[in-house]
């Protein structure tokens, strides 16, 4: 147990404050700002990459290959492993070295990435917090090389730098080529209760055992890409991970009374289960209702009756980007099947978990997998793997066909409504990152949003279809006005770097989740949203996607420009906050006298030529070699070709008086009764928020009744900070609300509203005459008239 005690003083704290990008075309207008296309601010299409957000004809990405060997050794808590790696070159460029992710080294207090945020001194301190402030001693965590070789044996050069591994290769791997290199590691395996981070165990202090999530637990290669190079930006702990795809096999030997859950298909449950269980494992693969592989008492056993000796648990995972497993002798292991019926794919569904989480997970887990990979194939791309998991494991995280998922019952198996939602939501959550960003294959360690922002969208639409009561906090539009009204320095746009993120949650999760929603019920339309983003899902399933790939194919695929959406939701911090500032009310007034016509003085057109004789023209002049077309063709010559030199005489000082004429006429009394009960009204809006949003009208009228008009955010096109829209009504409107149902994440509701009399004025309704004049006829007296003394 830490001892406490109290820190007094003050620590003086700096901090950078994130600003958003002034990306406005014209800043000094009240328009041409906000419509405009995002143009050179996204990348320039190209052969990998097209203006449409497809992949180009040329696109191509690099693939690695790996056959695992690894040991976990309970007792002294430490993983040996042994790869083989193939790594093939599918880009254009020769490659004189490649890179690898050491993330253990994270917890290494020499060799992590050391990235840190600034700190104030605390009012309670632990002795833990202040031993480990001050220690400068190596912590033995973190990845040790033990061995490198080439395929034939030899060994390789290779520098380590913090998080980071660079193998420099012998000879240039050329296009096409494939490079096979083995590399023997191990590591201590962290407690990752008090430390922190993904992988490693969890200790239960009550029955004396360990659960152990194996994460980001062996060396792995970067991706290079056509937009990047090598992604080898350090790991700092936040952002997460760009990825390979390849094939895995991989070989756990681990205690042999543990279960493993892992990526991908175990081939060889017959050596390693028992013919119970292995008889429970088939029969569930026809269930209609999760079957306990290893049951609660059984577990319960394993717990207290510990086994000697190993087993080696063989897995085989095709065309994932990543591995993890998990191993414990606390298990309950379940199972069902899940019908995909797109690729006529059956997917089991499994989930692993404690008896401290019994009575919550036996009920609900692995039909909430079987939900989430079913709804998420509707809305995205049918689920291609053979397997989906879940395993409780205090945590959330997220790997190929298995995530790690919290949610316990009290000690007498009870549980709050809320540790009940909060346990559906991240197993959703994190299944369905199996989607975004396993299979459409972000890069997380740039920008969070496009995995966690997509995923938490797509979690939301899981949610609603699960329970249509369930509490959903990202996606519905009023769940984001908190973070939305936050001042200025408090916030960033989504296009930000995953590492400098302030309010991570809410900007790389909830903001976008929330903005697609919005895209999708405001803005598009079910319709054409869902088309667009299953089309997105679809060109970029097991591919490399960058923000414009999305941006673009949202677009291409639905006919809708979102630029202005994008500018304003990604790139920017401006809030939606719509006001409703005046209202006029008028009726119809019948005049009997037609207006007086206008006139007005038009001068005559002086000679249409450039006041300022240009280089141009001097130079054309005085070149011998230039003859002019009128010059040498007198049949193109005419009135205008002598008045524009002079060689007629026109007055155009004295203007002439002319009189417009005046297109409306009397409406008739048999026609004036279907205008006279109208009732015609103005609405004044301006946008105090400055995100230009589509402005949502409620009428209430004085008969109880009510209609809504939904005004494009295009309205606001030519002035983005002012705007009005005229409507005719056939009943008297008695109130008015802006956004009734709260769609816009309007920061300030108390200007979206007008109720009681307005003042009443009357409204000028006459007959429009037929056009008296042809479109481009002349208006007055034009110079040829006043030379003929017309």
């Amino acid at each position: 147990m830490n001892k406490l005690f109290t820190l007094t003083g003050l620590m003086a704290f700096a901090g950078s404050l994130a600003m958003a990008q002034n990306i406005q075309n014209n800043p000094g207008s009240n328009h041409g700002n906000k419509f405009e296309q995002l143009g050179t601010i996204l990348p320039t299409p190209n052969e990998q990459r097209t203006a449409s957000g497809a992949p180009g004809v040329k696109y191509w990405q690099q693939r690695a290959d790996y056959n695992i060997k690894c040991t976990l050794d309970e007792k002294n808590l430490l993983l040996t492993g042994s790869e083989t790696v193939t790594y093939t070159n599918n880009s254009p460029d020769p490659l004189t070295y490649i890179w690898l992710q050491l993330d253990e080294n994270e917890h290494s207090t020499d060799k992590s990435a050391n990235y840190q945020d600034a700190t104030k001194m605390p009012a309670v301190g632990t002795t833990q917090s202040i031993d480990n402030l001050s220690s400068t001693a190596n912590n033995g965590f973190g990845i040790n090389v033990l061995k490198l070789t080439d395929a034939t044996g030899k060994k390789l050069s290779y520098t380590v730098n913090k998080t980071m591994m660079r193998i420099d290769l012998p000879v240039a791997l050329r296009t096409g080529q494939k490079y096979i290199f083995n590399i023997d590691w191990n590591y201590k395996i962290t407690d990752r209760m008090s430390v922190g981070g993904r992988g490693g165990y969890e200790f239960f202090p009550a029955d004396g055992n360990y659960l152990f999530t194996m994460a980001q637990w062996y060396p792995r290669l970067c991706v290079y890409s056509d937009f990047q190079g090598w992604q080898n930006h350090q790991f700092t702990g936040r952002g997460e991970f760009a990825l390979t795809f390849g094939d895995f096999k991989v070989q756990m030997t681990v205690p042999a009374d543990h279960l493993v859950g892992s990526t991908g298909e175990c081939i060889n449950y017959s050596a390693v289960l028992n013919p119970t269980q292995l008889s429970r494992y088939n029969s569930a693969k026809t269930a209609s209702a999760p079957v306990e592989i290893q049951t609660l008492a059984e577990a319960k056993t394993a717990e207290s009756k510990k086994a000697t000796g190993t087993k080696t648990w063989i897995f085989q995972a095709n065309n994932v980007r990543d591995f993890a497993w998990t191993a414990s002798r606390k298990f309950i292991w379940d199972a069902m099947p899940q019908k995909i019926a797109a690729n006529n794919n059956t997917v089991m569904c499994m989930s692993f978990y404690g008896k401290e989480a019994y009575n919550l997970y036996s009920k609900f887990s692995t039909r909430a997998v079987a939900h989430t990979i079913k709804t998420y194939s509707d809305y995205t791309i049918p689920y291609p793997y053979p397997v989906a998991q879940s395993i409780e494991a205090a945590n959330g995280m997220e790997y190929p066909m298995i995530c790690f998922n919290y949610g316990r019952t009290d000690a007498d198996g009870t549980y709050s409504e809320s540790t009940k939602n909060g346990m559906l939501g991240v197993i959703i959550h994190e299944v369905g990152h199996n989607f975004f960003p396993m299979i459409v294959n972000s890069d997380e360690r740039q920008w969070t949003w496009m995995d966690e922002g997509l995923n938490s969208f797509v979690e939301y639409l899981t949610e609603e279809l699960w329970d249509n009561t369930f509490p959903s906090k990202k996606g519905p539009a009023y769940t984001i006005v908190d973070y939305m009204k936050l001042p200025k320095d408090e916030l960033e746009p989504i296009m930000t770097n995953s590492e400098n993120i302030a309010r991570f949650g809410p900007n790389a999760y909830s903001k976008p989740a929330t903005g697609l929603n919005i895209l999708r019920e405001t803005i598009m339309g079910r319709e054409l949203f869902d088309y667009a983003f299953k089309e997105y899902s679809r060109r970029w399933a097991f591919k490399h996607p960058q923000p414009a790939d999305l941006f673009r194919t949202m677009e291409d695929a639905s006919g809708e420009d979102l630029d202005w959406f994008w500018r304003g939701w990604f790139y920017g911090t401006e809030p939606c906050d719509i006001a409703l500032d005046t209202v006029k009310f008028a009726k119809a007034d019948f005049p009997t006298t037609i207006p007086e016509a206008r006139s007005r003085m038009i001068k005559v057109d002086k000679p249409a030529v450039n006041a300022f004789q240009d280089i141009s023209k001097i130079r054309n002049r005085e070149d011998k070699k230039i003859s002019f077309y009128t010059d040498k063709t007198p049949a193109a010559q005419d009135f205008y070709y002598k008045y524009d030199r002079g060689l007629v005489s026109v007055d155009t000082a004295t203007a002439v008086k002319t009189v417009g004429s005046v297109p409306l006429d009397v409406v008739p009394a048999a026609d004036q009764q279907k205008y006279e009960n109208k009732f015609f009204y103005e609405l004044n809006f301006s946008n105090k928020g400055g995100l230009v949003m589509p402005i949502i009208v409620e009428f209430t009228y004085k008969d109880g009744s009510k209609d809504i008009d939904r005004i494009p955010a295009q309205v606001w096109r030519h002035n983005e900070l002012k705007t009005s829209k005229f409507y005719v009504k056939d009943k008297e409107v008695e109130s008015i609300l802006i956004d009734p149902l709260r769609e816009t994440a309007d920061i300030d509701t108390s200007n979206n509203t007008w109720g009681g009399k307005a003042k009443e004025s009357k409204f000028k309704v006459f007959k429009a005459k037929a056009a008296s004049s042809v479109r481009g006829q002349s208006v007055g007296v034009n110079p040829m008239q006043k030379a003929a003394g017309k």
